[in-house]
């Protein structure tokens, strides 16, 4: 089977050695996503709605680039520094995926790569054979 490597211009990337999303078949996995903005800086400071939006467009562009589209999603991780903020990260997941409804898990951490990144977002997709 064929491989496809897609990046979505990280930093990270090149250093750590990874994907932003890796295609095999119909799957497609998306790697832990964070508020990188164009630049390297965090995107939305301080802002968990903001910067979980700001994730799932960078989930968005990547898994368009590897063949796929939201509604082959069949599962997200949202990784909170703060579990107490789940609602605000629940409403911008929501924005995307409510009439998709993937199998999700909100989970909280001690902390990221960046002491200002709040969330972090991974996903699993099945593209549907035609």
């Amino acid at each position: 089977m064929d491989r496809k490597n897609v990046s979505s211009g990280s930093p990270y990337e090149d250093v750590i050695g990874f994907s932003r999303a890796v295609r095999i078949g119909n799957m497609i996995s998306v790697s832990g996503t964070a508020p990188i903005a164009p630049d390297g800086s965090t995107a939305h400071k301080g802002d968990v709605y903001g910067q979980t939006g700001y994730c799932l467009e960078i989930m968005k562009r990547v898994l368009e680039e590897a063949g796929g589209n939201l509604e082959d999603v069949i599962r997200t991780r949202i990784m909170l520094k703060n579990i107490s903020a789940w609602k605000e990260a629940a409403k911008a997941h929501g924005e995307y995926f409510s009439h998709i409804k993937p199998a999700c898990t909100f989970v909280e951490v001690k902390g990221f790569v960046q002491e200002d990144w709040l969330v972090e977002i991974e996903a699993d997709c099945v593209i549907a054979e035609e």
